[in-house]
């Protein structure tokens, strides 16, 4: 009896070994978080026959021992009804952006969707974010008249999401730092194999700057962007500068790819305080939309199937 009330537990409480206090956290939290990726397993938060990967938010699901569809390691007559608390949701999202695991997510759907992109076209633009709670990277843009923040995305032809850079405070103009981010985010492609070389390199007159230019020379890019008339107090002398104004228009998927991201409404107005949550919320939001043609065609599957067993029920009865 002392026991018990010493915290002791009996035999016949068994305890999950996924339990919160247990569970270690080493930093590898895409193996244990997104466990079975690419493995078939019955509890997962997904379509069946799913050609997509599975996610599952683990941690938070089994530790609070909420049934996920599947069998569990936790003794099922033992469960607890217990509600899990926003503070534990927002617990986990907060460390899986700090230790890069979101953005790692969304790298996995650049491979995933490797051979459906067309990187003879990449096209950069910003996009600001209304910051009502103020945080990092946080200031007056007079322009939106308010306090924002921005980040430069890169798409390709298709508007899939293949590079970005971190955030920006919104009082700087798009152009801010421009060289660092672009090595960091053609490094991080090249990283990921993807090759990059020859390709066109398409921006606003915002991002006409020698800097950017020199930089998508350096990565053997074609920088495709038309002068900004505000540079130059008189004509340049000599050749013009290279633009290919129907590669130019193909620009505007960037601008779909905005629109898909605003209808992420946590993302369309920054109430996120810390630069690293903001931005682990927008590699999700990237993966999604890169992975938009596999759920489709996952959800067809499933409707296909669904109609089929149904027509061979009417047909056996």
């Amino acid at each position: 009896m002392m026991g018990a009330r010493l915290g002791q537990q009996s035999p016949e409480q068994k305890v999950c070994p996924y339990e919160r206090d247990t569970c270690p956290s080493d930093g590898k939290t895409v193996q244990f978080a997104f466990r079975a990726l690419f493995e078939p397993r019955a509890a997962r938060l997904c379509l069946p026959d799913s050609t997509v990967p599975c996610i599952q938010l683990h941690p938070v699901l089994v530790a609070y021992r909420v049934p996920m569809g599947g069998d569990t390691d936790c003794n099922t007559a033992g469960r607890r009804k217990k509600e899990i608390s926003y503070s534990a949701v927002y617990l986990h999202f907060a460390r899986w952006s700090r230790d890069g695991s979101f953005k790692r997510v969304w790298q996995h759907s650049i491979l995933t969707i490797r051979d459906a992109l067309d990187l003879s076209e990449l096209n950069l633009d910003g996009t600001h974010s209304f910051a009502k709670k103020g945080g990092e990277s946080v200031a007056y843009q007079g322009r939106k008249q308010g306090k924002t923040c921005n980040i430069l995305p890169i798409m390709d032809k298709h508007g899939y999401v293949v590079a970005s850079t971190g955030i920006l405070a919104g009082q700087h103009n798009d152009a801010f730092n421009l060289q660092v981010h672009l090595q960091t985010a053609f490094r991080e492609m090249k990283q990921l194999g993807l090759i990059i070389k020859g390709a066109y390199f398409n921006a606003d007159m915002a991002f006409d700057t020698r800097e950017a230019r020199k930089t998508g020379f350096n990565h053997g890019l074609i920088p495709n962007i038309p002068e900004n008339p505000r540079n130059r107090q008189q004509t340049k002398r000599g050749r013009k500068r290279l633009f290919n104004a129907p590669v130019y228009a193909g620009r505007f998927c960037a601008e779909r790819t905005f629109a898909w991201v605003d209808k992420f409404k946590r993302l369309l107005i920054r109430f996120e305080r810390y630069d690293a949550c903001f931005l682990g919320a927008h590699y999700l939001a990237f993966a999604l939309i890169n992975l938009r043609h596999l759920l489709a065609k996952a959800v067809d599957n499933d409707d296909h199937s669904v109609s089929e067993a149904s027509a061979d029920a009417g047909a056996g009865s």
